[in-house]
């Protein structure tokens, strides 16, 4: 059986070899399920595949490690509850590759470097921990102890302000719910999260006008609702077991709109696999209607849609005066829109816009859905209230069948919010936490994600710590983002396997590897559970099924405890008796110390007992009762401004490969867009391609130009043609993210804009090998200074 397994990649990507064939009209299927189990059977063999798929998203099983989201009622879930990418994520940590002592000692730090995320990521599981001392070349093995010492050592000579502690989305809700008051106890709010990045722009547009930065429905909801709208987002790469709602939801009468640069297969059909008609059939139409909206064009687009529904008296006037306030102040503004200004930035036709309007006005239950294609622009606080506009005209939040739906996109990034992992606590949160700890947390607000890279550069910060995730890839600006971690007097990342971020470190730098979500964890010498929550605040338990990679691997819970009493150790007061033994021996009692300290969480241990867990209190869904200001929903007037873009520019939009999830790199296949074996693409408009007087397969550099001057270059992409409106562009991120400037951000979040950027397209001069080092592209004031390092392992024709 070990035949079936594939051994790690000796060379890194050939992108000679990218092959671009037809778009799919379909997501999922038997294909799906073909891919699915060979990743899995490649990576972790029949017996791990069987022990691990079969209990994955179960209710004895543990959860995802990809999107958030939700399961179904547990009354009504298959044998295979998982979809094939969730299978490709469950394979990249259930991998029978293992990576020691012995691999770091055979390649330099420089030699890694070079090498890309996926050639990294492939090379399998960390299993000792390993430290970079101050001048060394390579990473070498340390004891779980001295490794502690260290931290502490270092976290004890800043000033707590002067340490960012990172957050990734997977981790747990108990080591989360650890790591934060660890960080409060050591005296500093600088918790920015992968939250930073993606969903911010909701967290804060929500919060403001509904007073809850969370959606407001159920999946009972989607799949009851008359119309749903899918805005920004691609659930057959991204949440494809949303497809599987979307389905149900059609065959009881639901209309779907589909808005997105892009027709994405996945919301073309779905052929499910666990049906018939998904086998042998032709399977199930999703979108009745598609609007290929301009990069940027959504606010424009939901301003007008309201304009229309206003003028035709399509809305919910009782709603509107008992739970809204600002209502005449939105509609006189929505009456004198300019409809030329909203023509230019959809790139729609009025009649595309009237016919979505008319679906709305035809709808007594829409559910509105979102993700990265709306929060991530400069404008992506406005664009969520303006959805929520939406909502609160037709009365469509707290009501069965309707809602808003920001669907996450990462499998805990919501519950790690729950726990406190947040750069802005609520004062409730930290009242809490000082009755229940007895010690006064800190009350200024830390950094968020952007801000810490600022402070890392400018010697503000020294230590950076990384608890899951790959923030180096994760951030915008990525040569910035280097040069600022590389400042640092210490960088440790709390990882399962290799990425980029171990690879840019500080003068110092320690890699911890964990236990994954698939494995059993025995620490305190008894089985352990944690939980997690869903994106739509649905908690439940996780409990994993693997012997871990290595004897070496430590929970987040353990080395979280661990590292606390390393660094505290000796301190006055409540800080110095906090319970960390405790808490690691048994996360039954962090559980408890949850029910006390995060709002809505009472009970906590009991609720999450129950078969499926529970839901956690939501008043504008729960009661429509909306926890503002004003104690109302609120109706928000943004002016429209049109996004123009210079003669010969286009708009950079980055996404993820189907072959991803986020900056992981399961393989090099985008098959329903049609590319095979290759990353490095820019999907443009054919007329785009003959204006520019270029060909399908040309090399091309893409350079992005701001307003300071400066300009920021990414070499040798290759040209395909694709469906989508004029003047727009796509490509695959990492791989574009040295393209953002730092201070390319949503007004209001600060979350980088990874959506929106202008570029230009110049012929490419590379010959021969392209660098995988994301460092190598540097950011300039003029356009004629770009240079490239010969690094080796990316080749191109």
């Amino acid at each position: 059986m070990a035949l079936l397994r594939r051994k790690p990649p000796v060379d890194d990507i050939d992108e000679s070899k990218v092959e671009v064939g037809g778009t799919a009209h379909a997501a999922a299927g038997v294909t799906a399920v073909a891919v699915a189990m060979k990743h899995s059977l490649e990576q972790m063999g029949p017996t791990r595949t069987a022990q691990t798929l079969l209990r994955l998203n179960q209710v004895e099983g543990f959860d995802c490690q990809g999107c958030a989201w939700p399961d179904p009622d547990p009354k009504h879930r298959h044998t295979a509850e998982f979809c094939e990418n969730g299978a490709k994520a469950v394979a990249e940590e259930g991998t029978t590759r293992r990576i020691g002592p012995e691999f770091f000692a055979a390649h330099p730090i420089a030699e890694l470097r070079q090498r890309s995320d996926y050639w990294l990521g492939q090379q399998g599981r960390i299993t000792q921990p390993m430290v970079l001392r101050p001048g060394a070349t390579h990473y070498a093995p340390i004891s779980w102890d001295d490794a502690f010492a260290t931290i502490g050592r270092h976290l004890n000579a800043v000033d707590p302000d002067e340490a960012i502690f990172y957050t990734s989305g997977k981790v747990s809700n108990e080591a989360a719910f650890a790591y934060q008051l660890f960080v409060r106890a050591y005296g500093t709010n600088n918790l920015p999260d992968c939250s930073n990045m993606c969903h911010e722009s909701t967290s804060v547009g929500l919060a403001e006008v509904i007073g809850i930065g969370k959606g407001s429905v159920s999946l009972h909801d989607v799949e009851t609702a008359e119309l749903i709208v899918v805005a920004g987002q691609n659930p057959g790469t991204n949440h494809p077991r949303m497809l599987s709602a979307l389905e149900k939801a059609k065959r009881a009468g639901a209309k779907i709109i589909a808005i997105n640069p892009l027709r994405e297969a996945g919301l073309v059909r779905f052929k499910n696999p666990q049906k018939p008609r998904g086998v042998i059939g032709n399977g199930t139409g999703i979108a009745d209607l598609h609007l290929p909206v301009r990069i940027n064009g959504d606010l424009a687009l939901f301003q007008a849609i309201g304009a229309l529904l206003l003028e035709w008296d399509a809305v919910d006037h009782a709603f509107i005066e008992q739970h809204t306030t600002g209502f005449e102040e939105w509609a006189e503004g929505v009456r004198a829109l300019d409809w030329d200004a909203v023509l230019r930035s959809t790139g729609l036709e009025r009649t595309q816009i009237e016919e979505a309007a008319r679906m709305f006005q035809a709808s007594s239950a829409t559910v509105l859905c979102w993700a990265m294609g709306i929060t991530q622009h400069h404008n992506g606080v406005a664009t969520v209230k303006e959805l929520a506009n939406l909502a609160f005209l037709q009365g469509n939040i707290g009501k069965p069948g309707a809602g808003l739906c920001p669907v996450r996109g990462h499998s805990n990034v919501q519950g790690d919010r729950t726990m406190g992992i947040w750069e802005k606590p609520p004062t409730q949160f930290l009242d809490n936490l000082q009755a229940e700890f007895g010690f006064e947390p800190p009350r200024e607000h830390g950094l968020d994600a952007v801000a810490a890279v600022q402070a890392l550069l400018d010697g503000e910060a020294k230590v950076f710590f990384g608890m899951g995730g790959n923030f180096v890839s994760a951030m915008s600006d990525t040569a910035v983002t280097e040069e600022a971690l590389s400042k640092a007097a210490l960088t440790v990342h709390v990882s399962t396997k290799l990425n980029r971020s171990h690879v840019v470190h500080g003068e110092e730098a320690l890699i911890l590897p964990a236990l994954g979500r698939s494995e059993k964890d025995l620490t305190g010498g008894r089985p352990q559970r944690v939980t997690v929550e869903d994106s739509m605040s649905a908690v439940h338990a996780s409990k994993g099924p693997l012997a871990p990679a290595s004897e070496h691997l430590r929970s987040e819970v353990d080395i979280v405890c661990s590292m606390a009493e390393a660094t505290l150790a000796g301190r006055d007061g409540a800080v110095g008796a906090l319970p960390w033994d405790a808490l690691r021996s048994d996360y039954t009692e962090i559980r408890r110390r949850i029910a006390r300290v995060a709002p809505g969480c009472e009970g906590y241990d009991e609720l999450v007992e129950q078969p499926g867990g529970f839901v956690l209190p939501h008043p504008p869904r729960d009661s429509r009762s909306f926890p503002t200001e004003v104690g109302k929903a609120v109706f928000t007037r943004t002016p429209l401004a049109v996004l123009d873009v210079p003669e010969g520019r286009l708009l950079l939009q980055t996404m993820r490969s189907h072959d991803q999830f986020n900056t992981t790199i399961y393989g090099l296949d985008d098959r329903y867009r049609g590319i095979k074996g290759g990353r490095r693409v820019v999907f443009l408009h054919p007329d785009d391609i003959a204006a520019r007087g270029l060909a399908e397969g040309d090399l091309v550099d893409l350079i992005s130009e701001w307003p300071d001057g400066s300009t920021r270059f990414a070499p040798a992409f290759r040209v395909v043609s694709y469906e989508q409106p004029r003047g727009c562009a796509a490509a695959y991120y990492p791989e574009t993210n040295p393209l953002i400037a730092l201070n390319h951000k949503a007004e209001g979040s600060n979350q980088p804009a990874f959506k929106s950027i202008i570029v230009r397209l110049e012929r490419s001069t590379t010959t021969g090998p392209v660098p995988s080092d994301a460092g190598a592209y540097h950011a300039h004031t003029g356009d004629d200074e770009r240079e490239q390092r010969p690094v080796d392992p990316v080749v191109l024709s």
